[in-house]
């Protein structure tokens, strides 16, 4: 029989082999990151301005969902159209909200309703009416029913006519050549990408002007701050990392990836209904592309940045963490058979 003492023991000896073996693998991370990093600086494939000047450059719409932010939606709005691309088109989708973004974004950008043809069909909450801009003709509203993010991104890609797609979050503020640097690998000869993700950074605090960020500071708050050194860990060490291997990326972030708009209407859009759609969108792709035998690439880059605000209440930060493990559990579950699968 197992006395207490022994117990605690036991579970001392888990607990230090566990702590081993998760600093041991985010150390083995962080070397191959930086090597990864090294690479990738010392030959680029394809320069900006390369980029810039390509015949072949492939046009592109955020989608960004909005629900209840009418302080933000402004301002983010106006960085999205401070970004510097060609064929760009940005699509914010109002998923119900109960206060005034809507207006704001009439009243800012001159919104007038008409009728916008859909490109695709994906089932979503129904669509109440779509804005054009009269300030910027690029810029389209969709008002919906509330039907959560992932309903909102659906509704999104619906009325996107471009090849490629980038999905942000509405309080999301985008350098302004980011999307140039993220398109870099759809212009390269044999690429098979079909999503990349960028950095995400921390904007508490940070002296913000015309839509982006001047001047970044550390957070005062020490709770952002803290995120700030996990944002660093999270996505230059570890999705950078993992990136090293042949489609070992499990997940972009929704507040900055650029996807393939085909092959995820194909895959059959975003889940609704689940918490991380983000991170079950990649996982069912990679589902995807195997089940079909076809070449493909999941990439993240270091050099695109955006900015975001993360949570100073430990209250809010802890319904966030609450929701990125519960999305990370269903994901597992309702994919559980793609581990071990090598194909």
């Amino acid at each position: 029989m197992i006395t207490l003492v022994d117990f605690v023991y036991y579970l001392e000896i888990l607990i230090i082999i566990y702590f081993f073996t998760v600093n041991f693998s985010y150390l083995a991370l962080t070397f191959l990151a930086a090597e990864r990093l090294f690479a990738q600086t010392l030959r680029q494939k394809v320069s900006i301005t390369q980029t810039r000047d390509s015949a072949l450059i492939p046009s592109v719409t955020i989608i960004a969902p909005a629900h209840n932010e009418e302080l933000t939606i402004t301002e983010s709005v106006s960085s999205f159209l401070e970004v510097h691309y060609p064929e760009l088109e940005i699509i914010v989708v109002n998923d119900g909200s109960g206060d005034g973004t809507l207006k704001r974004l009439i009243d800012k950008f001159g919104l007038f309703e008409t009728k916008i043809k859909k490109i695709s069909e994906i089932p979503t909450s129904a669509v109440i009416s779509t804005y054009r801009s009269t300030v910027d003709n690029r810029l389209i509203v969709i008002d919906k029913v509330n039907g959560g993010k992932a309903d909102a991104l659906n509704a999104g890609l619906n009325y996107c006519g471009s090849r490629l797609f980038c999905s942000v979050d509405a309080d999301t503020l985008i350098e302004r050549d980011s999307i140039y640097k993220l398109v870099r690998p759809y212009l390269e000869s044999e690429s098979h990408t079909i999503a990349i993700g960028g950095v995400v950074r921390v904007a508490n605090d940070c002296v913000i002007e015309n839509g982006g960020v001047r001047e970044p500071v550390l957070p005062s708050s020490f709770l952002a701050a803290s995120q700030t050194v996990e944002y660093i860990r999270s996505f230059l060490c570890g999705r950078l990392g993992w990136s090293r291997f042949s489609n070992s990326l499990l997940i972009i972030s929704g507040a900055f990836g650029l996807f393939d708009r085909q092959n995820v209407i194909e895959a059959g859009g975003y889940l609704t209904g689940c918490v991380g759609e983000d991170m079950e969108l990649i996982v069912r792709l990679h589902r995807y592309m195997c089940d079909k035998n076809k070449p493909y690439k999941v990439l993240f880059l270091p050099d695109p940045v955006c900015w975001t605000q993360v949570p100073e209440d430990l209250t809010i930060l802890a319904r966030q963490r609450e929701r990125w493990h519960k999305g990370l559990l269903e994901t597992i579950i309702k994919h559980c058979g793609m581990i071990g699968n090598y194909k």
